[in-house]
C-alpha cells in the first residue's frame, strides 16, 4: 500500500485532462528556479509554456511507453520488453527504424502508478475507438498507450510521399481499443479537426498530427498542371482522401532555434539599431554567460550591450525596450 502526497493535490498542479488510465498534470508555475531564470520562467508560464507530466494508473491497464520516458513509479509495477520471440524483436526493430520511434517500447504491468518525464510540449489523450479503431500518427509524437493497442508501420501510398512530401515513407499506426498519449507542439485548443466523407484534404506541409487509418495519404501537385502549380506558388501538397478524419495544427512545427535567432531574440531590436544603448548596473553574471553574449555580439557585429547586463531585474538607464520595461512585474 502507498500514499502520494503533495503531487496531484498540490495547489500548483492542475489535472488538465483525464482518460482511461491516464492523467495529464500541469504545473501552473515553475517554482524550482533561481534568480537567473526567474524572468524566463515567469513569461513562459504566462504564455502557456509549462511543465506537464503523464500519470499512468497501471492497475487499470498495462501501459506501453516510449523508451526512456519513465521518471518514477510506485507500487507493484514491473517493466518488460513485451517481446514474444526473435521474430517479434526483428519486427519491432524494423518498425522503430522506419517510423523514427524507439525499437523496443517497455511495457509496464502491476497495480501501482507510473509517472513519465516532464515535458514542455502539450500532451494529448486520444481514444482510438473514436477513430473507428485505427489511427496513424505523425513521426515522433508517440508518448504512451494502452498495451492492448496493436502497433504497426503504415506505408505511404506511393514513394513520392517520402521523396517529395517532407515525410518519411512510414508512420506509426495504432489499431484496436484503447487510449494513446501524444506529445504535440500545439495545444488541443488550437488543433483543427476535419472529417472527410469520400472527399479529399490538401495540406501544404506536414501539419497533420494524426489521421484515420482508413484514409489514403499521397503527395500531388497543388494544381492540375505544372503551370497551375507554379501560378499558385505551391508545388506539392499532402493529400488525404476517402473517408475518415484528420487532426492538424494551424502552423508548421517550429525548427530548433538557431544561434543567430537566439541572440536576436535576446537582444531587443532597438538596442541593436540605435546608438544610445543600454547602460545598466554591473552584472552578476557567470563568466560562461558573459562569454556567450560577448561572442554573440561579435558574431552579429552589434555593439557590446551586455557589458553591464543585470540578469535579475534588467534595470536600464536609457533603454526604451518594452521587454526590459516589463520586468519585474508590478
Amino acid at each position: 500500500m502507498f500514499r502520494i502526497k503533495n503531487f496531484e493535490d498540490n495547489n500548483d498542479v492542475k489535472i488538465v485532462e483525464e482518460m482511461g488510465a491516464f492523467k495529464v498534470v500541469e504545473y501552473l508555475k515553475d517554482l524550482s528556479i533561481d534568480h537567473l531564470t526567474a524572468q524566463a520562467a515567469y513569461y513562459a508560464s504566462e504564455m502557456n509554456v509549462r511543465r506537464r507530466q503523464l500519470v499512468c494508473d497501471v492497475s487499470l491497464s498495462d501501459i506501453t511507453v516510449q523508451s526512456g520516458a519513465m521518471q518514477w513509479m510506485v507500487g507493484n509495477v514491473s517493466a518488460t520488453t513485451g517481446l514474444k520471440g526473435v521474430g517479434d524483436f526483428l519486427g519491432k526493430a524494423l518498425r522503430g527504424k522506419v517510423t523514427n520511434e524507439s525499437a523496443i517500447k517497455p511495457e509496464y504491468t502491476g497495480t501501482g502508478k507510473l509517472v513519465l518525464e516532464p515535458t514542455y510540449k502539450h500532451i494529448l489523450l486520444i481514444d482510438v475507438d473514436d477513430w473507428n479503431g485505427s489511427i496513424v500518427i505523425e513521426d515522433g509524437l508517440f508518448l504512451a498507450c494502452d498495451s492492448e493497442l496493436n502497433h504497426k508501420a503504415v506505408m505511404k501510398s506511393n514513394l513520392s510521399s517520402a521523396a517529395m512530401g517532407g515525410e518519411g515513407l512510414f508512420n506509426l499506426g495504432l489499431s484496436g481499443g484503447g487510449i494513446v498519449a501524444l506529445e504535440s507542439y500545439v495545444p488541443r485548443e488550437e488543433l483543427i479537426e476535419i472529417e472527410l466523407e469520400n472527399d479529399e484534404l490538401k495540406i501544404d506541409g506536414n501539419m497533420a498530427i494524426a489521421w484515420s487509418g482508413s484514409l489514403e495519404f499521397t503527395v500531388s501537385r497543388s494544381g492540375q498542371t505544372l503551370l497551375g502549380s507554379a501560378e499558385s506558388g505551391e508545388w506539392l501538397v499532402n493529400v488525404y482522401r476517402e473517408k475518415g478524419k484528420v487532426v492538424m495544427a494551424p502552423v508548421k512545427k517550429k525548427k530548433n532555434m538557431t544561434y543567430r535567432s537566439l541572440v536576436s531574440f535576446l537582444i531587443p531590436s532597438d538596442a541593436i539599431h540605435l546608438s544610445k544603448l543600454t547602460t545598466v548596473k554591473k552584472a552578476r553574471m557567470p563568466d560562461a554567460f558573459s562569454l556567450f553574449f560577448d561572442c554573440g555580439a561579435k558574431l552579429l557585429n552589434v555593439p557590446q550591450i551586455f557589458d553591464n547586463f543585470d540578469p535579475i531585474w534588467c534595470q536600464t538607464v536609457e533603454s526604451t525596450s518594452p521587454i526590459r520595461q516589463l520586468w519585474p512585474p508590478r
